[in-house]
């Protein structure tokens, strides 16, 4: 499994927001785009995904922009990956055509449904401060060797 482009940068966007939390400053799509080394237009309709998925709001005005519409630790990697890919939750449904299914392909499906379910187990447990969190730790750790 492999993370796309669109959910990996909409992650960065989201740890962006999410360093600028605590002040409750908004942040600009170009500010954004900078930091995290996003094309802006695709960050735009990036961001736009987010805002309609809940995810952030965005603020009108001359310091407008954009703040996570959640805390930090409220809004998991799994609601990310949902909203930027449109990714039912409800990964035990499965394909109900009418065609007959050899055993095989019965038994590979429920192998990638589990694998499946255990990524998204993965996904639900991480949220934003986590990613933050865990990003500082390996900033520390790299000053601390570079000492």
């Amino acid at each position: 499994m492999e993370i796309s482009n669109k959910s990996e940068y909409a992650l960065l966007a989201l740890i962006a927001l999410a360093n600028s939390y605590p002040s409750g400053e908004s942040m600009q799509i170009k500010q954004i785009a900078a930091l995290q080394n996003i094309p802006n237009r695709y960050l735009d309709e990036l961001l736009a995904t987010l805002r309609r998925g809940g995810l952030i709001k965005s603020i009108r005005g001359a310091k407008g922009g954009y703040v996570l519409a959640r805390e930090p630790d409220k809004i998991t990697v799994l609601d990310t990956v949902n909203c930027i890919e449109g990714i039912d939750t409800d990964v035990s449904s499965t394909d109900k055509n009418t065609t007959q299914k050899t055993l095989e392909i019965k038994v590979i499906e429920e192998t990638w449904l589990e694998a499946c379910e255990a990524a998204q187990g993965v996904w639900q447990k991480y949220t934003l401060q986590d990613l933050c969190e865990r990003r500082a730790s390996r900033r520390q750790m790299e000053l601390m060797y570079y000492i």
